[in-house]
């Protein structure tokens, strides 16, 4: 074997709350390469991991969640384990799936599933539901602060599988930067690392001929480019990004979600979150997510100026 050859083996393990998506995030995985277990227990991994090294297997997706709840405590120290094995190093990255309490209980409500840690017998099911999703995050807590959190809530599972394969593609940067935009009307995002609020710049939404339009069309985006106070933001937000970043890359941060909000997530903080993405293209490994994008009315051309 080439001494130079990268023998590493990427292992993605992906965790979250039970209905929040893992079943389509594994699935994702799988259509593009990776050799996948569902609900392996944790005192399996370590084991399964030289196995699969042995076998050459250079990509494995591992899905796990509170089934295995006897063996959580002790997850995060066998995952520290993994970084150095007799059959060569992994690269690990964990994904952490959440949503918010109250979309998980419609999912489940929808499907008629018991979630894993509900009483059967409950004479409340709905409370029931509730407290054991409640009980579920305590015992995940642990493993979503060492975790990549995706927020599930309101995005379709085509584009939860696209978000996964994207991250597949960004892992192996130093520190892949996203910016997000989203409406305050439906909730600010539970992955989001930092939080802008810009609901008090010039909204496009009152400009008739503007209305129907996103922040990805030239037309908004040239209104928006002649407005002092969204000049000020763009600067003020670049400048607090371009001074703390570099600090949570040596800290070894590996995945940074900036989410920028205005009241519809049509226009200001599309535009936003595009401009930002492209001043740090060169920088850092970018991507951009616009959570509202089934919402908006009106045409879609992705014109910029």
């Amino acid at each position: 074997m080439n001494p130079t050859e990268d023998t590493s083996t990427q292992l993605v393990l992906i965790t979250g709350m039970s209905g929040s998506g893992k079943s389509v995030a594994l699935t994702a995985l799988e259509d593009v390469g990776f050799y996948c277990v569902d609900n392996l227990p944790p005192e399996l991994l370590e084991s399964f991991v030289d196995l699969q090294q042995s076998n050459g297997t250079p990509k494995i997706a591992i899905a796990m969640d509170v089934r295995s709840a006897a063996s959580l405590p002790g997850l995060p120290r066998r995952l520290e384990k993994l970084r150095d094995r007799p059959n060569g190093p992994v690269q690990l990255t964990t994904v952490f799936l959440d949503a918010t309490t109250e979309t998980l209980v419609r999912r489940f409500s929808e499907t008629r599933r018991l979630h894993p840690l509900s009483l059967k017998q409950a004479r409340d099911q709905h409370r029931a539901l509730t407290e054991a999703i409640e009980y579920e995050r305590e015992l995940l807590g642990e493993l979503r602060e060492q975790a990549l959190v995706l927020d599930t809530s309101l995005i379709r599972p085509t584009r939860l599988r696209s978000q996964v394969k994207e991250l597949m593609g960004a892992v192996q940067s130093p520190l892949t930067l996203v910016f997000e935009s989203f409406a305050y009307k439906r909730g600010i995002p539970m992955d989001a690392d930092y939080v802008f609020d810009v609901r008090m710049l010039p909204n496009p939404h009152y400009e008739p001929e503007l209305k129907p339009l996103t922040g990805l069309d030239g037309a908004v985006a040239k209104f928006l480019a002649a407005q002092p106070d969204v000049q000020q933001m763009e600067q003020q937000i670049t400048a607090f990004l371009r001074q703390w970043l570099p600090h949570m890359a040596r800290d070894h941060r590996s995945y940074v979600t900036v989410a920028i909000g205005c009241t519809g997530g049509q226009h200001r903080s599309v535009y936003l979150v595009e401009q930002l993405s492209y001043a740090f293209a060169t920088e850092w490994f970018t991507r951009v997510r616009h959570r509202e994008s089934d919402q908006w009315p009106g045409p879609d051309s992705r014109l910029h100026v």
